[in-house]
């Protein structure tokens, strides 16, 4: 059985996507920019921006009964992959050993002009 993961200390969905899924032991949680709760999308240093959509992913997990210690997997989307070594610089202080598995894609556009998306598959807790 699934169960729909929502929150509004992060971004609203639009109404045919779920903040993230509860399912047999795991939460997906859907792509995350760096845009606030409040729908702005954010500008900055990759690092504010990364800040910003960690944050966002903490609150839906924090929904779920879950935490970012929890994470097994990120995928993170660039729309330039310069901003690889800022974001494997601050990419720890995230997570504790052993690290999540990641994978990082490059992507010719994000939704909303965003320039980084994050998602993450968790353990339930």
């Amino acid at each position: 059985m699934k169960q729909q993961i929502q929150t509004d200390k992060a971004p609203q969905s639009p109404h045919i996507l779920s903040q993230a899924i509860k399912t047999a032991g795991l939460i997906f949680v859907s792509g995350q920019i760096h845009i606030t709760p409040d729908g702005a999308l954010m500008e900055g240093s990759a690092e504010e921006k990364m800040a910003q959509i960690m944050a966002n992913i903490a609150a839906i997990l924090k929904a779920a009964n879950s935490s970012l210690d929890e994470i097994v997997k990120v995928t993170i989307y660039v729309t330039d992959m310069a901003q690889m070594p800022v974001l494997n610089k601050v990419y720890p202080t995230y997570f504790t050993e052993p690290y999540p598995a990641r994978e990082a894609v490059c992507v010719t556009a994000l939704p909303l002009g965003a320039t980084i998306e994050i998602s993450v598959i968790a353990q339930a807790n």
